[in-house]
């Protein structure tokens, strides 16, 4: 049994998540689409249980341990999850099955994008904007998650930042100070959020369509309104705003705050994980537009539009497609899949591996390189001239095993259920890393998938999107042992 303060814990997340119902209520009976109905269920059912954990234990006020944080992160990431999947399931349409409804959900909220719909666009609109919302409040969430949690956990060197992030970011225990953080990130966060809707608005969105793709753009979500995603809106303007805030979206949102108060882009500047993920993104938008043109799959500008806005959105995990890119020639597809598993930067809400990991990860291939011709030399790890302790980059190269072991796992997994490797390979991929959108099977969706893979990828998602140890620590028995 989970002790009081999880379980109080638990249960105030879920009866707090029960009022982000109320706006999906509202959008359907502002357009009169009937489906109301299945988030006021929702609302009743996740308010009754969250009631139920919190009542008996309303009164414990013992902090947070760091054992506790581990089960708290995990176990409330995987009740909302389950939580969300329930108006999928009770609505009329669509009426998912449970697999299907925990997929989409589960999709939802950990900002990974695939989806199991088909027929998007003529959903009521209130189904429509809750995918969208769903996508914004777990990208806020995993705001909090990486820049104000994780750090004190340690996870896979994720503490590298403490040390640098401003103001109350800086706090290294569960404390009240947290509060301080999560307002500075809403701030900005919603100040994103803000300038993308009118800017989609301005360049032709209706504002319901501006609104959603605002939400799912910030968040490095990629649900669209339309089966065709950005293609649907035929708009260069458009999709260069999609580019514009995708980058934004995946840089880390500490920076943000930092040159929000110093009126600067100096911390942009400084930053050495940015520059290394402007670098990947640029070099990868370069390498997928020339090959574009070279085997005449566009013309010239065609290429540039298309390959411009498929490798940030591929490459910061968001997921939004202008174009079938499974279909384009040669290495394309495999390549943009690859950079996926890079991501966007520490503490932004894109996904993969993360920039910083990518980095030290170079750095230290490079520093053993050196050693084989200097082997009594001493050769320290830089990142923007500081010196990295040995423990973070020893916790880097462990989260690195522990990723390609479960990603290894998992498609060995997906192949045993009957999908083929390309299938498997991508799916895995695109779902650990929070991206969506795969290559064969599951190019355009992933309806097609049995359930057993549904479920595994589910996990998927989950496992990325908490960087791995944060799950995988709940199945270490030296965890549970007191």
């Amino acid at each position: 049994m989970f002790n009081p303060t999880i379980q109080r814990f638990l249960g105030m997340m879920l009866m707090l998540y029960s009022v982000s119902m109320l706006p999906p209520i509202g959008v359907s009976l502002w357009y009169r689409d009937g489906a109301w109905t299945p988030f006021a269920y929702t609302l009743l059912i996740t308010l009754a249980v969250g009631t139920l954990l919190w009542a008996p234990r309303r009164r414990t006020r013992r902090d947070l341990a760091l054992r506790d944080g581990f089960a708290v992160v995990a176990l409330a990431w995987a009740l909302l999850g389950l939580a969300s999947a329930l108006p999928l399931m009770l609505a009329g349409h669509p009426h998912l099955s449970l697999a299907d409804a925990v997929f989409e959900s589960f999709s939802g909220i950990t900002t990974t994008g695939a989806t199991v719909m088909t027929g998007i666009d003529a959903l009521p609109r209130g189904i429509l904007y809750y995918r969208c919302q769903l996508q914004w409040l777990g990208g806020m969430g995993i705001l909090v998650l990486a820049v104000a949690v994780l750090p004190m956990l340690g996870i896979g060197g994720m503490q590298l930042y403490r040390a640098e992030i401003p103001g109350p970011i800086k706090e290294q225990k569960l404390t009240p100070r947290i509060a301080e953080t999560a307002k500075a990130l809403w701030l900005i966060y919603l100040g994103l959020t803000t300038a993308c809707a009118l800017a989609y608005w301005s360049f032709g969105m209706t504002p319901f369509d501006a609104l959603a793709h605002s939400f799912a753009t910030v968040s490095t979500g990629g649900f669209s309104t339309h089966d065709a995603s950005l293609g649907y809106f035929h708009s260069a303007r458009i999709d260069a705003v999609a580019v514009v805030f995708m980058y934004l979206a995946g840089i880390n949102h500490a920076l943000h705050y930092a040159a929000w108060r110093s009126a600067s882009l100096r911390p942009y500047r400084l930053d050495s994980e940015v520059r290394g993920y402007t670098v990947i993104l640029g070099t990868t938008a370069l390498i997928t537009v020339t090959y574009l043109y070279i085997t005449h799959t566009f013309d010239f500008v065609t290429a540039l539009h298309h390959g411009i806005v498929q490798a940030v959105s591929i490459g910061t995990s968001t997921g939004f497609t202008t174009a079938e890119y499974q279909r384009w020639p040669g290495f394309l597809p495999v390549l943009l899949i690859m950079v996926s598993f890079i991501g966007g930067c520490a503490g932004s809400t894109g996904g993969g591996m993360k920039v910083i990991r990518f980095l030290l990860l170079y750095k230290q291939g490079v520093r053993e390189v050196a050693r084989l011709v200097h082997p009594s030399a001493r050769i320290p790890v830089k990142v923007g001239g500081r010196v990295m302790p040995d423990r973070v980059v020893d916790a880097v190269w462990g989260f690195f095993a522990a990723y390609v072991a479960a990603f290894v796992l998992l498609m060995l997994l997906l192949m045993a259920t009957g999908l083929d490797q390309v299938t498997a390979f991508s799916a895995v991929a695109a779902c650990i890393n929070n991206m969506g959108p795969g290559l064969g099977l599951v190019g355009p969706n992933y309806n097609g998938v049995n359930d057993v893979a549904k479920w595994a990828l589910s996990f998927a998602m989950l496992l990325g999107r908490l960087e791995i140890f944060t799950v995988l620590v709940l199945f270490s028995p030296a965890f549970w042992r007191r």
